[in-house]
C-alpha cells in the first residue's frame, strides 16, 4: 500500500491559482509514477497530469495545458500540481494516483495502483 494524501484544494475565483500536493507517508514517493484526476458531478474521472518516477517526463491533458504544471519534490516526498488561470469548468475532486512502474498509457485511471482520497477544487465565476 502507498497512502497518497491530497491537500490544497479549496474556493478561489475565476483566473485565480491554487497548488494541490500529494504526499505520501511510508514509502518514497520518488519510485512511483504519479497522475491527477479529477471528477465533477455528473461526470467520469479524466486525466489532468502525469510525471514519470524521475521526473523527467510530464504530460498534461489538453484542456489544462500551458495552465497546469505537475512537478515533484523528492526530498518532501510530494507531487504537486500548480493551477493557473482557473476557469468554473476546473471544478471538480482532485485526486493523485501513484503506480511503481512506468507506462505509456499514463492517461489511463486503470494504470495506478495506488489513489488518495480526493481534495475539492472549486471556481466561481
Amino acid at each position: 500500500q502507498v497512502p497518497l494524501v491530497e491537500s490544497g484544494g479549496g474556493l478561489v475565483q475565476a483566473g485565480g491559482s491554487l497548488r494541490l500536493s500529494c504526499a505520501a507517508s511510508g514509502r518514497t514517493l520518488s519510485r512511483y509514477s504519479v497522475g491527477w484526476f479529477r471528477q465533477a458531478p455528473g461526470k467520469d474521472r479524466e486525466f489532468v497530469a502525469a510525471t514519470n518516477r524521475s521526473g523527467g517526463s510530464a504530460y498534461s491533458a489538453d484542456s489544462v495545458k500551458g495552465r497546469f504544471t505537475i512537478s515533484r519534490d523528492d526530498a518532501k516526498n510530494t507531487v504537486y500540481l500548480q493551477m493557473n488561470s482557473l476557469k468554473p469548468e476546473d471544478t471538480a475532486v482532485y485526486y493523485c494516483a501513484a503506480t511503481p512502474y512506468s507506462s505509456s498509457y499514463y492517461y489511463a485511471s486503470y494504470t495506478y495502483n495506488y489513489w488518495g482520497q480526493g481534495t475539492q477544487v472549486t471556481v466561481s465565476s
